[in-house]
């Protein structure tokens, strides 16, 4: 009766184990922007990428901010001037950021920058 009282306690406990160790669910995150007022918003690690757009457009503030970047397991980065902005996605943070600022050239300086698990 131990026996089988302890293999059926490790049963349950498999999938929890199992799902911890790599078989999680991707999180998204997201990047709102609105270039005439220069409002910025982003959300990292939520559960869906409607989430992470809601949170980024709730932190943007501006009622025309859109969502310019969505990301999952992976990093996106938004550079800007006066006059324009770049958003580019990469491995990992400094990838993004570096993507963007050749994209957009010398005077743009990195706004905003998420990446999820």
């Amino acid at each position: 009766m131990k026996v089988f009282l302890l293999l059926l306690a490790c049963s349950v406990s498999l999938p929890a184990a199992a799902q911890s160790k790599g078989n999680r669910t991707a999180l998204h995150g997201a990047i709102a922007f609105h270039q005439q007022s220069g409002s910025i918003g982003w959300a990292t690690d939520r559960r869906t990428a409607r989430e992470a757009q809601v949170e980024a457009l709730k932190q943007c503030g501006h009622e025309k901010c859109v969502v310019v970047a969505n990301v999952s397991r992976a990093c996106a980065a938004l550079a800007r001037d006066s006059g324009k902005f770049v958003v580019m996605k990469g491995a990992t943070q400094q990838e993004a950021e570096t993507k963007a600022m050749a994209k957009c050239g010398a005077l743009c300086q990195i706004a905003a920058w998420t990446c999820t698990k």
